[in-house]
């Protein structure tokens, strides 16, 4: 009776404990745990995954796909099909242009090039300095106030090139 209760007790330590440790792991851990290892959580533990990392690592995929008994090309698939998630840290602000029919007809595609152009950087990239990403999303359902851009969570309407480039003026320097 008492080898099994060591046994059991070096399993569980096995399967939380990362060889980093990094205690958000564990929180991970304790949410594939909460989800019974469920195949069909993956984006709900991938959710969890980037709240704790900031951003989906190499590392965390392959914890998340041995933890899930996926292959990993499946969580890699999925992470990065959703625009929500991240393989890169983001910056310290945001910026989110969409590029819907909408808004690209509106004149996002203009906002975007200015963007990139005052910024020195391409959408999906973050600025070497770490301040600022520059994202973009295929519809964010504001096409009434076509063309869109998200600041740091802040939906914008009818934004211009020159309009966007002055909101941003303070975030890089």
């Amino acid at each position: 009776m008492e080898t099994i209760a060591t046994t059991s007790k070096s399993k569980s330590a096995k399967t939380s404990d990362h060889p980093s440790g990094d205690k958000r792991f564990k929180a991970l851990e304790i949410t594939m745990k909460r989800a019974q290892f469920r195949q069909d959580a993956l984006i709900e533990v991938l959710h969890k995954a980037q709240e704790a990392f900031g951003y989906l690592e190499e590392d965390v995929l392959i914890y998340v796909a041995r933890g899930l008994k996926l292959p990993l090309s499946q969580v890699f698939g999925v992470a990065t099909f959703y625009h929500l998630f991240s393989l890169k840290p983001s910056g310290a602000h945001s910026c989110v242009v969409c590029l819907g029919t909408a808004c690209y007809v509106k004149g996002g595609g203009e906002v975007m090039a200015a963007l990139e152009k005052q910024m020195g950087i391409h959408q999906g990239e973050t600025t070497a300095d770490g301040q600022m990403s520059l994202l973009t999303a295929r519809c964010i359902g504001a096409c009434g106030i076509a063309p869109a851009v998200v600041f740091d969570g802040k939906v914008a309407s009818q934004v211009t090139a020159e309009a966007a480039c002055d909101r941003i003026k303070d975030w890089i320097k």
